[in-house]
């Protein structure tokens, strides 16, 4: 189901079990903005309530996936306190609406990503980038700052070092640096990004919602705990897993020597 208007700043499709998100707003590089972000906010939050979709893929409209901020509506229309405030928390609880989102999350990184849009894609689990795509977190270069919980997405991935280059120096990469550093998982040419991130969200839909759901949470969580609390956690998970009727699907299918079709319960 595609949004009846081209002017909605969010298209949302659904492919049976996968959503797709696209940011809509290719006249301005798909930069964000506070109806963005808003459109985004209400579209997980009913995702993460819909059992029936499995995995979502967020891209871009047009040749940019997101070019950051809006800097020339923010120099045009100076925004009031209130403005900023809202703009801001907005911002932020979407970022960690799709870190914390009981589905996996494949970025289709199609085209230039740059600041909130290096920050919507390490807010997903997977993250496939067009290999021509400028990257770049820019902010301090521009008297701003990262959001998206980028001090933590960010450095997970690459380290502290690599993470304090990116930050404090503001400069481009590539998409090969990208997936060399861990950014990404795999670099390809525009026009394959999407099929690409498809085809990952089919193999994603095949498996057991469950024990996805719950491998996300422990993966969010993994660096704020200890081994012995992972370890808990973890048990705790395979006796819920074990309960499931999925669980007997899968032993099923493994001795039918068939693929198993899991229903979520």
């Amino acid at each position: 189901m595609t949004s009846a208007s081209d002017e909605a700043p969010l298209l949302v499709q659904a492919e049976g079990p996968i959503r797709i998100l696209r940011l809509n707003r290719p006249d301005r590089l798909n930069a964000v903005s506070l109806p963005m972000y808003q459109a985004l906010e209400t579209e997980l939050e009913s995702i993460a309530a819909d059992f029936e979709t499995r995995v979502v893929i967020l891209t871009g409209a047009g040749r940019a996936f997101c070019a950051g901020a809006d800097l020339k509506a923010h120099h045009d229309h100076e925004p009031t306190i209130e403005a900023r405030r809202e703009y801001i928390d907005t911002g932020q609880r979407v970022y960690r609406a799709l870190q914390t989102l009981p589905q996996p999350v494949v970025a289709a990184v199609n085209g230039h990503a740059i600041g909130a849009g290096i920050e919507l894609a390490l807010s997903c689990d997977f993250v496939i980038v067009a290999d021509e795509a400028k990257l770049r977190m820019p902010e301090v270069t521009l008297g701003t700052f990262i959001g998206g919980g980028t001090a933590y997405t960010l450095r997970r991935r690459t380290g502290h070092a690599r993470a304090a280059e990116l930050i404090l120096l503001g400069r481009f990469f590539t998409a090969a640096e990208a997936e060399s550093w861990g950014l990404a998982n795999q670099t390809l040419p525009a026009a394959d990004v999407l099929p690409a991130a498809r085809e990952l969200a089919d193999q994603l839909a095949k498996n057991a919602p469950i024990p996805m759901r719950l491998a996300k949470r422990l993966l969010d969580r993994a660096e704020s705990i200890d081994p012995d609390e992972a370890l808990r956690l973890e048990a705790e998970a395979l006796f819920v897993c074990m309960a499931s009727e999925d669980w007997r699907e899968g032993l099923k299918a493994f001795a039918e020597k068939r693929d198993p079709v899991y229903r979520g319960v």
